[in-house]
């Protein structure tokens, strides 16, 4: 079987590596696999890279400048459809599809001619909806019916002086009408019953859950806190994420645990942070792009915690897990169904107080009372072999039909 991905990235944060990881286990298993990406550094043999960094950057001030996402890169497509012409895939895998790389009439186009399987995955809203990665910020539910009037339409992707998302919802359901054989894929429960919600209804809609590599993300007994700067006597609680920098209420909730919690509980934060930020009780470390290293981070950990209030997943989550810790998230999109069967709790949004008693009860009973559990089930939902046979049965699926 010939696999081709689109994505964003490729081997980078969280879509990039699902990306590698799946290309690497197909190969593995006699397949091929193949990764069309838009940006980014890593490259292989496995890989396409669709636009060039000037064609990035100029697709990136036109959606700015005219407010539209994904009708650019006229050229870097055309190359595109070339290649997959030249390596006739049998399914093609569809991920993110936003992020100045696409030019989405052209690419539909083709792909309602070819007549090739697609496998739509929801890594995020984007494609449900006119404009917004994530409706559920605003508890907006017009992309149910028709988007307009977008009440986030200057956040990503950026848009300074117009709202197209009345014209690119209406556009991404023409698009998706020229597709015959489609499965539509949601990376959690809840992701999948927004799809069933949507437009893309009229196709089959499953859910494959992001797996965890555990040769990767595992305790690491040998880990210390002190490696990273940490006091080993105090109860350490993990953040992570790519960058705090443009998540403010995030970092208003982490500063507001960090000043209600004990002296002797500490954060280590994993991500990027703006220029001189500090506080006593929190120790940054940085980006990590490192996989082995961030799970290290995570094995120091007592507790990880999650105050993210849209997740169609949250793999940072499952990867702390993963490593042994019990984790915290709000109680809201699909944060609740990783943390099930006693591998942390779930509490309000942005309730400070709740935080504090959840993680003062972990604190009682200990780390280790939760560790089996949590690694338990990450092996039994997010596992990687099992969850890429769930993918490879939807493509045999797809291509019978």
């Amino acid at each position: 079987m010939k696999v081709l991905q689109i994505n964003t990235i490729y081997k980078d944060k969280s879509t990039g590596r699902t990306c590698w990881e799946l290309e690497k286990k197909l190969t593995e298993n006699g397949h091929e696999c193949v990764t069309a990406f838009g940006h980014g550094k890593h490259c292989s043999e496995n890989t396409y890279r669709i636009n060039t960094d000037v064609e990035y950057f100029l697709h990136n001030i036109l959606s700015r400048v005219t407010g539209l996402e994904g009708y650019f890169s006229y050229f870097a497509t055309r190359r595109l459809l070339k290649f997959i012409k030249k390596y006739s895939p049998d399914v093609i895998h569809l991920r993110n599809l936003h992020g100045h790389y696409l030019n989405l009439p052209l690419l539909f186009s083709f792909l309602g001619k070819c007549k090739i399987p697609v496998v739509m995955h929801l890594h995020d809203c984007w494609i449900l909806t006119g404009k917004c990665c994530y409706p559920v910020y605003k508890k907006c539910d017009k992309w149910q019916s028709q988007c307009e009037n977008c009440p986030v339409w200057k956040v990503y992707p950026v848009s300074y002086f117009f709202d197209f998302s009345k014209k690119m919802h209406k556009d991404k359901k023409k698009w998706f009408s020229k597709i015959e054989k489609c499965t539509v894929v949601g990376v959690s429960d809840w992701i999948a019953g927004e799809g069933k919600k949507s437009y893309l209804n009229r196709f089959p809609v499953t859910r494959v859950y992001n797996w965890i590599n555990t040769d990767v993300f595992h305790p690491y007994e040998d880990a210390k806190k002190s490696d990273f700067g940490l006091d080993e006597d105090k109860f350490t609680l993990v953040f992570s994420g790519a960058s705090w920098v443009t998540s403010p209420q995030k970092v208003e909730d982490m500063l507001a645990l960090a000043d209600s919690m004990d002296d002797d509980m500490q954060i280590l934060l994993i991500g990027k942070t703006t220029e001189g930020f500090r506080h006593p009780k929190i120790k940054c470390a940085g980006f990590v792009g490192d996989v082995e290293q961030l799970a290290r981070m995570y094995s120091v950990g007592d507790a990880y915690v999650h105050v993210s209030t849209a997740d169609t997943f949250g793999k940072v989550i499952a990867e702390a897990m993963a490593c042994g810790l019990p984790a915290v998230v709000y109680d809201n999109t699909a944060c609740p169904e990783l943390v099930s069967e006693g591998c942390g709790a779930a509490v309000e949004p942005h309730n400070i107080e709740q935080l504090i008693n959840e993680l003062q009860i972990i604190k009682k009973n200990g780390k280790a009372y939760y560790s089996e559990k949590c690694k338990n089930r990450v092996k039994n939902s997010f596992s990687y072999e099992k969850n890429v046979q769930q993918t490879l049965e939807i493509y045999n699926e797809l291509i019978s039909k």
